[in-house]
């Protein structure tokens, strides 16, 4: 197996925050036994931690962003016609040699290395405070968690690696589910009991970082049939502290403006900022849901609107909105601004050059207007200029950041929000609803939707799984893992059937692709050992 070729003995440190705790880069390698005379080592091994894990978020490989979280949903399809297959998004020809899933399982180990890598040598480094050596054991079990955490849910049951590997193997048998998800609780109980509660240098993982992801944690599994009898309820209080130590922003679009760039809100984000030599891949969030504008008149490859990476919101998204909804205009524009005169002359920088009205317009209303006009019926229609066009996002806005393409580093400056008291609140209904106390539930979604000019209060009885996952959307579009969220609450395969245009057409999707196939050249390398998932 190849787990152990992700395992170097040599230490590479890079650098990977701004204004944060790790400003600082050194690109030197050396062995651990000349390193662990250095009490610095320790904070470069859990920079690599941080680093690994970061550039394994941001992109898969080059060319592959978040293929494996929104893509193949009810929200989020492939930026295409209504005709033709796709393996990820259609769920046809899914197989083990699929290339997504392959880089995807490599990166987790990656950062599962990383974190053993620390956890493994944390008592042979001379000179280490004791608090700092406590703190950065809690922060690499965090991020060990979080990353079988991702391999539990799309592959199921799979090899525990909880010490280095420094030598040739190729057993690597597959644990269970249960066992994944036991492993997965204890480190994070063992990170709350270690990490900071308010660590001093921004960036750290915080002990509500660990509490929202094992509030998630928890509630995932009291789906399942290992589910532990407090699951539920000790879901609910951990999300519940994390909504009293960040309060909501005043509002959804202060929420995301670039001049508030750490809110109040915010649990945990990986940093980025203008330092070349930390920046890494960059931000890629602000290159999510947009097509390709730049050939219409007016408009030009620019660095405010920039470019996308090959997908985009389905129908049923944007119908998600209430006109009062606050979150709609935060998050998509319907109008794109002309940025260069058309060659006609007619549109001027500063005019209109695309509109997306809500509600169709009627083909006089339409040219009547000098500028293009999309009707929601004509998204997947070829109009002679793109194949497909929607409202495109501005919720990850960067401006500033360089027009490149998905094979081309983003160098996005911006935080990447990771988690935020918005979804915490949404944690914490869920758990109230399956536990049957809809009025508590309903009482945190009001809260949440007031922030968004939502006054009107919900009923308990409005309160459903499907109206929680339709909050989720307009709520945490792009930033959370939607195919875990639909995976988690049983529910994808019928919402994605019913949602996306493209697996709608296809008709593939089945409960087989609940797990996603082990990666062909791992079961390979294991002499077998590591097993197929069923029907694969």
């Amino acid at each position: 197996m190849k787990i152990n070729k992700l395992l170097p003995l040599a230490v590479a440190f890079l650098g990977m925050s701004c204004q944060g705790f790790l400003d600082e880069t050194n690109r030197q390698s050396q062995t651990l036994e000349d390193a662990s005379k250095n009490a610095v080592t320790f904070n470069q091994l859990l920079a690599r931690v941080y680093e690994v894990s970061r550039n394994n978020t941001t992109r898969y490989a080059s060319d592959m962003l978040y293929v494996l979280e929104d893509l193949g949903t009810d929200i989020v399809t492939r930026s295409s016609p209504l005709t033709g297959t796709d393996p990820l998004n259609d769920y046809v020809d899914l197989n083990p040699s699929t290339y997504a899933l392959q880089v995807y399982w490599g990166n987790q180990y990656a950062n599962i290395a990383a974190a053993n890598t620390l956890l493994d040598n944390a008592d042979l480094i001379q000179g280490v405070e004791a608090n700092m050596k406590t703190s950065g054991i809690g922060q690499a079990k965090f991020f060990r968690a979080w990353a079988y955490f991702n391999l539990v849910e799309n592959y199921g049951g799979v090899p525990l690696v909880l010490k280095q590997v420094n030598t040739a193997q190729t057993s690597f048998p597959r644990a269970s589910e249960e066992e994944v998800y036991k492993a997965i609780v204890a480190d994070l109980e063992d990170a709350l009991s270690k990490v900071e509660d308010k660590p001093s240098e921004y960036g750290r993982v915080s002990k509500d970082a660990v509490r929202h992801l094992l509030s998630k944690v928890l509630l995932t599994r009291s789906y399942k049939t290992f589910a532990v009898s407090e699951d539920v309820t000790r879901s609910i209080s951990l999300a519940e502290t994390v909504v009293a130590n960040h309060p909501l922003e005043s509002s959804f679009a202060r929420l995301f403006s670039t001049e508030n760039v750490r809110s109040q809100e915010t649990v945990f984000s990986y940093l980025f900022g203008s330092v070349t030599s930390s920046l890494g891949w960059g931000n890629t969030r602000h290159m999510l849901y947009k097509f390709e504008y730049f050939n219409y008149p007016g408009m030009t490859r620019g660095t405010l609107y920039q470019n996308g990476i090959g997908r985009n919101p389905t129908p049923y998204f944007y119908s998600l909105f209430d006109d009062k909804d606050q979150r709609a205009e935060a998050t998509f524009r319907r109008a794109l601004i002309a940025d260069k005169v058309s060659t006609d002359g007619l549109i001027k920088i500063g005019d209109t050059a695309i509109y997306f009205p809500k509600t169709s317009w009627t083909q006089a209303q339409i040219s009547a207007k000098r500028y293009k006009v999309i009707n929601p019926d004509q998204y997947f229609t070829n109009d002679g200029v793109t194949n497909v066009h929607y409202p495109m996002f501005r919720k990850f806005d960067n401006p500033g950041a360089p027009f490149v393409y998905a094979d081309q580093p983003a160098l996005g400056t911006r935080d990447m929000i990771m988690m935020r008291a918005g979804e915490a609140y949404l944690l914490a209904a869920e758990g109230y609803l399956k536990s049957g106390n809809t009025t508590k539930a309903a009482s945190l979604v009001n809260t949440l939707r007031s922030r968004s000019g939502l006054t009107t209060a919900l009923t308990p009885a409005q309160i459903t799984l499907d109206f929680i996952l339709d909050e989720r959307a307009r709520e945490l579009v792009g930033e959370v893992n939607r195919w875990m969220d639909l995976k988690r609450t049983n529910k994808l395969i019928e919402r994605t059937l019913a949602y996306n245009p493209h697996a709608k057409l296809n008709k593939a999707l089945t409960t087989k692709h609940l797990l996603r196939p082990i990666p062909q050249y791992e079961i390979d390398a294991s002499g077998g050992t590591v097993v197929q998932n069923s029907n694969y």
